[in-house]
Order: structure tokens, then sequence, then C-alpha cells
């Protein structure tokens, strides 16, 4: 565990386990812990490397929103993984880090071995959807700034997206509302402004020619994004489908079992 340096700017990276390497990327809000539960009998078979994306965790904060975007830091991660000489490599991304992975694996598809995408999307079609978005983030950036990590919180844990995660135990939910209560408030506004939906560019046109194997991974109670993987699967020349009965948008944290279970399976 330690800090990375690339491109200007410091990375928290975590390298654990033997084997091929396994790039796991986290989603908004969160940070490279959400995924050590998982990876205990992982660490058998792969060397897992656990990042914390820009704005999250112990990864730097920076001020410029610009320096956020998503060539910007999927650049930083072609960066760490030269620098630790672990290419090419599986890539998974939960959510904002799956946007981040596939936009990663467009532009370096020969650095990504096979790609595995959870509730991901290749972001908004039309450039109207784009600017009702940005419009949107901004607005949530310019809360988080204005009242805080607890607000945002409060806000955030309140979206009908994460209403499936009403089933986890007590323990499980206090964890995650602990965890997401240690974030930077500008590095989350930062984020939003820089890496957001809106501000992605849309990867749609990209998929036909995407000829690594990909696994997408959705829950049954997400249907929106059920909707979304769906399309992605038709487009893309090596994609495998499944959607996990009974999880919503987390499907790591809400059916970790089949969750770890298909993607072992998957890689192997």
């Amino acid at each position: 565990m330690s800090l990375f340096n690339v491109n200007g700017v410091d990375y928290y990276v975590a390298v654990e386990g033997c084997g091929s390497p396994l790039l796991m990327l986290h989603g908004f809000s969160g940070s490279s812990v959400d995924w050590e539960p998982l990876i205990a009998e992982w660490l058998l078979r792969y060397q897992i490397i656990l990042v914390d994306v820009l704005g999250h965790g112990r990864s730097a904060k920076p001020s410029d929103p610009h320096r956020y975007s998503m060539a910007n830091v999927a650049a930083d991660l072609v960066a760490i993984l030269a620098e630790l000489g672990l290419e090419p490599v599986h890539l998974l991304g939960y959510s904002m880090g799956g946007r981040l992975a596939l936009y990663t694996a467009v532009q370096y598809p020969h650095l990504i071995h096979n790609l595995i995408l959870e509730s991901a999307s290749p972001g908004l079609a039309s450039a109207d959807e784009r600017q009702q978005r940005r419009q949107h983030d901004t607005a949530l950036a310019d809360f988080i700034e204005a009242e805080g990590i607890p607000a945002f919180v409060d806000r955030w844990e309140g979206l009908p997206l994460w209403q499936s995660q009403s089933q986890l135990s007590p323990v499980i939910r206090e964890q995650v509302h602990q965890q997401r209560l240690k974030n930077d408030p500008f590095g989350l506004a930062n984020s939003l402004r820089g890496m957001g939906t809106g501000q992605q560019p849309p990867l749609w046109q990209h998929l036909a020619d995407l000829d690594i194997p990909v696994l997408l991974l959705s829950g049954q109670l997400d249907t929106k994004f059920g909707a979304i993987n769906q399309k992605m699967a038709a487009q893309l020349p090596q994609a495998t489908y499944h959607e996990i009965d009974g999880a919503g948008h987390t499907v790591h944290l809400e059916r970790p079992g089949v969750f770890s279970d298909l993607i072992m399976r998957w890689l192997a």
C-alpha cells in the first residue's frame, strides 16, 4: 500500500496477492476499501490492484475540475500500471468506476486482457441528455461544497437507486454510511464536475470495435441499468451479460457470493 505520484498527482494504490493482475475501480463516493470484503479468496489466484480514484479515499483532490476528466484519469491509471509493470490486466469497474474502466479499455485496448463492468454505462448518447446531466451534476457539486458531506450523504442515500440496499443487515448499512461520510467535499464536487456522466464522452459508437471479452453485470431490481447493459451486450463483439436476481445497483454489496462466483468462473 503506497502513494504513487503520476502526472503530478498522488494516487493511493494497494497491490496484494499473486497471479495475473486484476485492477478494480470503485464507484462515486466510494473508495478501494469497498472491495476488501470480496477479495480474500481472489488473492489466491489473482494479483489485486486497488486504486482510490482521483478525488476519493486517500488519493489527491486537485482544485481544477478539468484534472478529473476521464481522459486524464485513464492516463493516470495507465501510468500506474506502467510503474507497477503490470500490463495487460483484467479490469473491473463498478458504476462510475465502470464508466472509467470502459473508457480506459476503449482508449488503451492493448493494456486490457478483459473487462468486467458492474452497473456501468457508455455514457449518454445525445447532446441534450449530456447538457441536462451536466447541469444536474454541477448543482449537486455546488450543494456538496455548500452544505458538506453529512448533508450530501443524507440526500444521496435517499435516492431510489439505493432502495434495494434496505435488504442489507444494519451492520453493513452502517459501514456503508460511515464510509460515505469519510469523503472530502471538494474531491467529490470536482469529480462530478470533471468526470460526471454529463461530462463523459459518449462511448456507444466505440463498442463494436472493442474486441475483447467483456462481462456485464447488473441487478434485477435496477431496471434502468439492466436495459443499458442489454443494449451494450448487443453491440459488443465478445459480451456476456448476467442479471443478478434480487439485487439492485450495488450487486457486489447486495449479492456478494453470486457476484464473486460469476466473476471467478468467467475469468477462469
